[in-house]
């Protein structure tokens, strides 16, 4: 139903129609999703990529001329580094995080994305960052006895337990006090939007899943929704999408979008 020929030629198409310039490009592989009406696109390279993606006008234009839910596109690169990504999250598994395993095999044949059913027994804390909402569609997913925790007022239409703290911890989890707090609930993981995959302190796991498994926040939005926190400290802010960014888990235009949203409120 789609090739690269065919999506290719409708690039070309579009890029002309809106006097973008004729950049050369390539596309190796196209890949279409039924269940969930999903393209994915494999460009060769990174430059390829952002042809394709044309500042998000072309990809636009792509999804209503094919009449599917989603179009993304993806490098080889982005695919290759997902999977060293997957690599290194397995040899990081304690045993008693051996029950992601089936999840990272998985996410090695993304896309498209289809997960296992996977029933942990970890009795788990959700310390509702900025990744909110995927944090606690994450731990339902896997079926994990939790309890969410969150600073006062920062999600208002999420179900947490609020608690003190400073505005920093919605991108900078403070990981001692989420290790003590996990001690004092009997919890042995946490989950947070830490800037880590997963590291260990006192007894207790931290893990930021979507660093663990390379899953970006393009992706986090469809797979999971996403909620945004009502107040947030504007050079942090500015520091976490510049890390999110160079670490490849957020497009330079998304985080343009993001900071956009708090500068435009603060006007």
């Amino acid at each position: 139903m789609f090739t690269p020929e065919a999506i290719s030629k409708l690039v070309r198409e579009i890029r002309l129609e809106h006097g973008l310039p004729e950049s050369p490009f390539r596309i190796d592989e196209v890949r279409y999703d039924p269940k969930g009406d999903k393209l994915f696109i494999i460009a060769h390279d990174r430059t390829d990529k952002s042809v394709v993606i044309g500042n998000s006008l072309v990809i636009g234009k792509l999804r209503e001329r094919l009449g599917v839910r989603q179009v993304t596109v993806y490098s080889n690169l982005d695919l290759e580094i997902k999977r060293r990504k997957l690599d290194e999250a397995e040899r990081l598994l304690p045993k008693e995080l051996e029950f992601l395993t089936p999840i990272i095999e998985a996410e090695r044949k993304f896309p498209p994305r289809a997960w296992p059913e996977v029933r942990g027994n970890l009795k788990t804390l959700v310390f509702l960052s900025f990744s909110a909402k995927p944090l606690l569609g994450f731990v339902k997913a896997l079926y994990l006895p939790y309890g969410a925790i969150g600073l006062k007022y920062s999600f208002p239409r999420l179900e947490y337990e609020a608690v003190e703290g400073d505005l920093r911890e919605l991108f900078f989890p403070d990981e001692d006090k989420l290790a003590r707090i996990a001690r004092e609930r009997g919890a042995r993981l946490v989950l947070a939007d830490f800037p880590f995959p997963l590291s260990e302190k006192g007894g207790v796991y931290l893990l930021n899943p979507f660093r663990l498994l390379h899953i970006g926040f393009f992706e986090l939005k469809y797979l999971f929704g996403f909620e945004f926190p009502t107040m947030v400290d504007e050079e942090t802010l500015l520091e976490f999408v510049a890390k999110l960014t160079y670490d490849g888990l957020m497009e330079s235009t998304d985080g343009a979008k993001v900071v956009w949203r708090y500068w435009r409120r603060r006007r």
